[in-house]
């Protein structure tokens, strides 16, 4: 099986709820499963399957998480199959789960069992037919272009009121822009919002400079571990987290200095440790997605490094989804960007030139995020990779990202 998750968004550009993308099966390899995969395992929701494995605290604040259903799946023992909370699960049917009376007494069912419901990929004509099932959802996915949005904060206003409209298909900024300033919409989904951004700064801040001199220390090739001790030392956050992962370590010594924690931890973990630290911290005023995306997509890269027959290069591959994002992080260009941090030449072709031994695996991460599933099926053919493999990679990058910064699940 194949997973990832799409983040929806408010106005805001924050992040508000995930969807699941999934596919069974490698249709390149299983052509006759293409049209036939949605009957296979019926009474099983696979994204369940995602969704329980990483836990409902690897989503940012514990948000929801829409998981599709179809004709069938719908009749699963969800209860069963499902470890999260009902109410944080977002059940997302589409229109093959029609009007008839099996389907909305099935439905009633799921949303007294405390589950909420969506709906998408309903033409306009099929509103008032679908009358019984849209008063039970609390989301409808609408795709912008083909929807009056004027017209349709006028009827769902008056006919459904509680319901939330999602824009889907939303993939430029332009279009982001001109729907924002329309309104209507709750939720956006799109291309654009895979990598958010905001307004470029002219200049970096002073504590981020501090970041990127530690940056350059460590990514250089066999650095002094008193020269980052000394950078660490200039930053209250870094050298607390420092020792604490230092004092868990060290049960029966004591810690005396910065530089005896350093020490301590040794080049190679000093090293993972800053790159994700101070990449959070670099993330610090930019939405939350952003921190989350890099730091899935590094982890991810780092488990792809065996897929790739690049076993030895997991830490450059680390380095490379870590800094994906090192333009918004600063606020710069990515040339401008790396101009100002230390990283391997390969990582460097890669992020900027989408050139060199790195750049397949950055393309295919960037698809894999995209749940373009039909290319990275074809990928995988081409390079004789093993689905299960991929997936389990994915699976691990979340957890990793999971207990690396846990967050309480409220409501």
């Amino acid at each position: 099986m194949l997973a990832t998750l799409i983040p929806l968004f408010d106005d805001k550009m924050s992040v508000c709820a995930y969807s699941v993308f999934a596919r069974k099966e490698n249709h390149f390899l299983n052509p006759e499963m293409e049209g036939g995969a949605r009957y296979d395992g019926a009474g099983t929701v696979h994204e369940l399957e995602v969704v329980s494995s990483m836990g409902m605290s690897m989503l940012s604040g514990g948000k929801e998480v829409f998981v599709p259903v179809n004709q069938f799946s719908v009749f699963a023992e969800i209860s069963l199959q499902c470890t999260v909370p009902a109410n944080k699960v977002v059940l997302l049917m589409d229109n093959s789960i029609t009007p008839e009376p099996n389907y909305v007494k099935r439905v009633k069912e799921l949303k007294m069992q405390g589950y909420k419901l969506a709906i998408r990929k309903l033409p306009i004509s099929s509103f008032e037919p679908y009358k019984e099932i849209l008063n039970q959802c609390d989301y409808i996915l609408l795709n912008h272009a083909k929807i009056d949005i004027e017209k349709a904060k006028i009827y769902f206003g008056k006919v459904y009121p509680k319901i939330k409209l999602c824009a889907v298909n939303v993939d430029t900024k332009e279009q982001y822009d001109m729907l924002i300033s329309h309104g209507g919409y709750d939720l956006y989904e799109g291309g654009f919002f895979r990598m958010p951004v905001r307004e470029s700064e002219t200049e970096v801040n002073p504590l981020k400079v501090n970041y990127i001199e530690l940056l350059n220390v460590v990514n250089a090739p066999d650095f002094d571990l008193t020269d980052a001790a000394d950078v660490i030392g200039k930053d209250p956050a870094l050298t607390i987290s420092l020792l604490e992962i230092v004092n868990r370590m060290a049960l029966n010594s004591e810690i005396t200095s910065i530089r005896h924690a350093t020490a301590m931890l040794g080049q190679k973990e000093l090293k993972r440790w800053i790159n994700t630290a101070v990449t959070k911290e670099l993330c610090a005023d930019r939405p939350t997605e952003i921190t989350r995306l890099v730091m899935i997509r590094a982890k991810f890269a780092e488990n792809l490094a065996e897929s790739f027959e690049m076993s030895l290069l997991g830490q450059e591959l680390f380095i490379m989804g870590l800094f994906s994002a090192i333009d918004i992080m600063l606020g710069k260009t990515m040339k401008e960007a790396l101009d100002m941090v230390l990283v391997p030449k390969d990582v460097k072709l890669a992020l900027l030139d989408n050139e060199g031994p790195f750049a397949p695996v950055l393309n295919f991460i960037k698809r894999y995020e995209d749940a373009d599933w039909t290319e990275i099926s074809r990928l995988m053919v081409l390079g004789n990779m093993d689905m299960t493999k991929i997936y389990d990679a994915y699976l691990s990058a979340l957890r990793w990202y999971r207990d690396l910064f846990p967050v309480t699940v409220t409501g």
